[in-house]
């Protein structure tokens, strides 16, 4: 696996609003530096050009990892997760204060498998939220 290209780690950070397209955790609030992710894994066949690229946080980034789908713990079938480039944010999660919800088996699954909802991550949206920062 080689670096992305910086003109094309460029246009991915440019789309993604200074956000993780996965929590939604700004940029300039987090501790530890955001990357460039493959959606679909190179080890799945996943190329490096732009719709296969989305901009994650730390966390989502290496829970994620390779992984292209999870168990919907509400119907315990495979489900593929979220992807940023053809799938809208608002479809798949909502809000419930610092808790993120999954509305669809997509949206469960990739919570689920991105540990989106643990509970220091929780606190600190909490927090986040409390100061007007998220």
């Amino acid at each position: 696996m080689g670096r992305t290209p910086r003109t094309l780690e460029a246009l991915v950070i440019r789309r993604a609003g200074g956000r993780c397209e996965y929590c939604q955790l700004p940029q300039n609030v987090a501790e530890t530096p955001f990357s460039v992710d493959h959606i679909i894994a190179e080890k799945h066949g996943g190329a490096t050009v732009a719709g296969n690229l989305a901009w994650a946080c730390f966390y989502c980034n290496t829970c994620k990892g390779p992984n292209i789908a999870g168990l919907d713990p509400v119907t315990g079938r495979l489900t593929r997760l979220f992807h940023p480039r053809t799938d809208a944010w608002r479809d798949h999660f909502e809000w419930h204060g610092a808790w993120l919800a999954g509305k669809t088996a997509v949206g469960r699954a990739t919570v689920q498998v991105l540990n989106i909802n643990e509970p220091e991550a929780v606190a600190v949206r909490d927090a986040l939220m409390e100061e007007g920062a998220f």
